[in-house]
């Protein structure tokens, strides 16, 4: 554990090796990846251009750090402090005991609106949230699919890839239910995602849901779906032609 007599400089610390590994022309790079352009979903994000083998490396070294600079972290003006600081909670998760866990999940729900890109959510949600809730109730993730933010939506599905990986599906297909008709591309690639790692599991259980819905379904989300599917029944999908359940 920190030594308490350094944790006020510890954050202080943090932020100047993060600035050191910073590389202007990949910052750029980054930026137009992410859209954080006007309009874009990612509008006014910052980049100091780390890749993210650096920051892992980084969120190790300081693995210990409390939560309140975990927090500072996360407010930070750049991309990087917010990955990193999330970095740190799976660290911690990884470790901690079930009051602990209870505590690092709240914190990351308290601060969802840090939580503000797909990579954040991506490498974040399952982790964390979808670790702890695995055998608990999921009314939580209910309710962040139906927000209107975004991310939250996002969090709401991904966070399911642990029940997924523990060969539990149902909530997973519920929540896809919640999402069907997400307007955002970003919503509608999580939930394809999500029911093709379904399929790599059970094919028939995905097959099911798709049979019910793909009609109805976004395009976008029906092709991240069926993208491990055969061509043969890929593009009978695409074109129509399965026929739906009753």
């Amino acid at each position: 554990m920190v030594d308490t007599i350094n944790e006020t400089n510890m954050l202080k610390r943090i932020q100047k090796e993060i600035l050191s590994y910073a590389d202007p022309k990949k910052a750029i790079i980054l930026q137009k990846f992410f859209k954080t352009g006007k309009g874009g979903y990612g509008e006014g994000d910052r980049f100091l251009g780390i890749t993210v083998p650096t920051q892992r490396s980084i969120a190790k070294k300081y693995k210990d750090i409390p939560l309140s600079d975990i927090s500072k972290l996360m407010s930070g003006a750049f991309h990087e402090h917010r990955l990193i600081a999330l970095l740190i909670l799976i660290e911690q998760s990884k470790r901690a005991n079930e009051e602990a866990r209870k505590l690092l999940v709240n914190f990351y729900l308290k601060n969802t609106n840090h939580i503000d890109n797909w990579d954040l959510v991506d490498l974040s949600a399952h982790q964390i949230v979808g670790k702890y809730l695995l055998k608990k109730d999921k009314k939580i993730l209910y309710k962040l699919a139906k927000s209107k933010n975004i991310w939250e939506r996002r969090i709401a599905i991904i966070s399911c890839f642990e029940f997924i990986k523990a060969q539990l599906f149902n909530d997973t297909l519920k929540i896809a239910e919640i999402l069907l008709y997400d307007k955002h591309d970003l919503i509608q690639k999580a939930v394809g995602w999500m029911l093709r790692e379904i399929g790599k599991r059970d094919q028939n259980q995905e097959e099911i849901f798709l049979k019910k819905y793909y009609l109805k379904m976004p395009r976008t989300m029906l092709r991240y779906a069926i993208e491990r599917f055969p061509e043969e029944k890929r593009q009978a999908f695409l074109k129509g032609r399965v026929k739906a359940n009753e």
